[in-house]
């Protein structure tokens, strides 16, 4: 009999709280008539992961609090408070929940990849990293999330900046993904930013079994070549590119780039037009297409387009040597002083600048400035062969080497 009562009670109770539920009343007041029917701990418990399932976020926190006044070292409601705050997108909100939880018990399921994952999107990196692997230390190597782990390792890596330790977790996670594109860009992009060259070439061949026309991995491809110094083919990789997509990002400022270091400026000019073309705001492309104008001669042309560039950008030194030329080419030679020693204090070991502004001081009847800078031209020249022969003859020791030793 006793049994019965009991039941009865709790049916009634569920019929009020779904009740007051249905009828779109807020959740404080069905936790007010639950509890003036002696609503027992467990049950909103069971309220609050029924409403979790329902998606009822709000509510299933205001359950979970409540629950937790009486159940205060239970790592349940802060890992399931954790888990909500995330699903709001309101990591940094999640991780100290995940972390209370984790405090009260290491080993709840879940919970350490959960945190993983918030610090992630929190874009604390570090962290996540660390967080990562733990976890994938702990996984079996048969275990399904080995997978998932490895992939964000990578990427954690790659938002620090680490591009070397990405690489080898990427690659793993790209070969046990073959018809994943996303993973081999990105793979591909850390080998470049690492160095690693020809792990460039190898994820560039994979990319195009799957893509053939992915404009973005041609560039990357053409990148490498040009670090190894293989202007030519590099070229060829961005003409592939502008190809596959001439409104990729970049796409015609990496084509013009290559052949203006190789003083093809005609055709640099109109690439770097196109690259303005889709993108007006184009700082870099806009600084090349002045400087490669001003290599054919058309300084007037070039002039207005540095001199946007130095409002836009005013820390590119190029810009500022520029216009130093332009200005005393027309015999602004005030101006053109102020812009070549802005130019000569963002890059002090550019030989050029110094050379151009000791010419100017030289026309401006300044001798001991010109004299200086002249000094400074050669002596920035003398350190660069010096280096060029150190790298040609390795094995010679610096002037400042200690004397071994004589034996005796």
């Amino acid at each position: 009999m006793q049994g019965s009562i009991s039941n009865g009670h709790e049916d009634r109770l569920g019929v009020l709280v779904n009740l007051v539920l249905r009828l779109g009343i807020g959740m404080g007041l069905a936790i007010a008539a639950a509890v003036c029917l002696g609503q027992s701990s467990q049950s909103y418990r069971q309220t609050a992961l029924a409403l979790e399932q329902e998606g009822k976020n709000a509510e299933a926190m205001t359950a979970w609090r409540t629950y937790l006044k009486s159940h205060p070292v239970d790592p349940e409601p802060y890992a399931n408070l954790g888990l909500l705050e995330a699903r709001q997108e309101h990591y940094k909100e999640a991780v100290p929940l995940y972390r209370k939880a984790l405090a009260l018990n290491p080993e709840f399921p879940g919970l350490r990849l959960n945190l993983g994952l918030a610090l992630f999107k929190a874009d604390e990196m570090k962290e996540a990293v660390q967080t990562f692997g733990r976890v994938l230390q702990s996984e079996p190597s048969s275990s399904p999330e080995v997978q998932r782990l490895t992939i964000l390792l990578g990427m954690a890596h790659y938002g620090l900046g680490e591009f070397a330790e990405a690489a080898p977790y990427l690659k793993q996670a790209a070969a046990s993904d073959p018809q994943n594109l996303g993973l081999r860009l990105s793979l591909a992009h850390s080998c470049l930013w690492s160095n690693q060259y020809q792990c460039v070439l190898d994820t560039y061949h994979e990319i195009l079994m799957l893509n053939a026309e992915s404009a973005e991995a041609d560039m990357l491809a053409g990148e490498a070549l040009d670090e190894l110094k293989d202007n030519i083919g590099a070229i060829q990789q961005f003409r592939n590119a502008v190809k596959a997509n001439p409104k990729e990002p970049n796409v015609h400022f990496g084509l013009g780039y290559l052949l203006w270091t190789q003083r093809q400026y005609a055709e640099a000019i109109s690439e770097f037009q196109d690259e303005i073309a889709n993108d007006p705001m184009n700082v870099e492309a806009t600084l090349y297409l002045a400087d490669a104008e001003m290599q054919t001669g058309q300084p007037e042309a070039a002039r207005p387009l540095l001199e946007m560039v130095a409002k836009m950008n005013p820390d590119l030194s190029l810009a500022h040597m520029d216009l130093g030329i332009v200005y005393g080419d027309t015999g602004r030679n005030e101006d053109a002083m102020r812009e070549l020693i802005l130019a000569a204090k963002l890059a002090p070991d550019d030989t050029n600048v110094h050379w151009r502004l000791a010419r100017l001081y030289q026309a401006m009847g300044k001798k001991d400035q010109s004299k200086a800078e002249f000094a400074k031209t050669s002596s920035l020249h003398n350190s660069t062969i010096d280096a060029l022969m150190n790298k040609m003859n390795p094995h010679t020791p610096p002037a400042d080497a200690p004397v071994p030793p004589t034996e005796k």
